[in-house]
């Protein structure tokens, strides 16, 4: 089988897989660690927004062209979206741009008024592993040659690291069988 065939199932099946997937995650808990990693996409960089709770629970992630404040903002928003609760304390690394996010989105009424701002960089060690984990894929998948086959891709490994991490209720975390279970019935399939 050639490998763009491949390539071209991952990009179409991938965003799907991780839309079904949403319904059946488990809910994260409200102490959540936001980060960004870099990632090279068509020979520039690009910055992968990621959040996760404190247990390691993914709760969203976004491929971002630029690494500011309209972005972080843009994340905060679209972490929030998602269906997850609303966080009591997220806890950001250094960057300036996630303070000053987490204070406008306070003022609008889209975080609640008592939702800490936290910044602690060895507290953000969870994402950090986990980031570790997404990046192994991207680097064995040989980098990126458009955002848009980046961001689909992405969707697939996060998906499959939901799903390996046990975040999906009722399929235990190390179960092969039960997790290609889950997939088949995702997708339709006779097992």
């Amino acid at each position: 089988m050639d490998h763009v065939t491949i390539w071209r199932w991952v990009q179409r099946y991938a965003p799907v897989l991780n839309q079904r997937i949403r319904r059946e995650m488990r809910r994260p808990n409200r102490s959540w660690r936001v980060d960004e990693t870099y990632v090279k996409v068509a020979g520039s960089w690009a910055y992968l927004y990621r959040a996760v709770d404190s247990a390691g629970e993914t709760i969203e992630f976004m491929l971002s062209p630029k690494r500011d404040l309209i972005a972080a903002k843009l994340f905060l928003c679209l972490a929030l979206s998602g269906g997850a609760p609303r966080p009591r304390v997220i806890t950001v690394d250094g960057h300036p741009a996630y303070p000053r996010a987490i204070a406008e989105l306070k003022a609008s009424g889209v975080l609640g008024r008592h939702c800490r701002c936290r910044t602690a960089p060895y507290l953000n060690n969870v994402i950090e592993q986990d980031h570790r984990l997404i990046k192994k894929r991207i680097t064995a998948g040989l980098g990126f040659r458009s955002a848009v086959g980046a961001s689909r891709t992405i969707e697939g490994y996060e998906a499959m690291h939901a799903i390996r991490k046990g975040q999906i209720r009722w399929v235990p975390k190390g179960d092969a069988i039960a997790q290609r279970q889950f997939i088949h019935g995702i997708f339709g399939i006779a097992a």
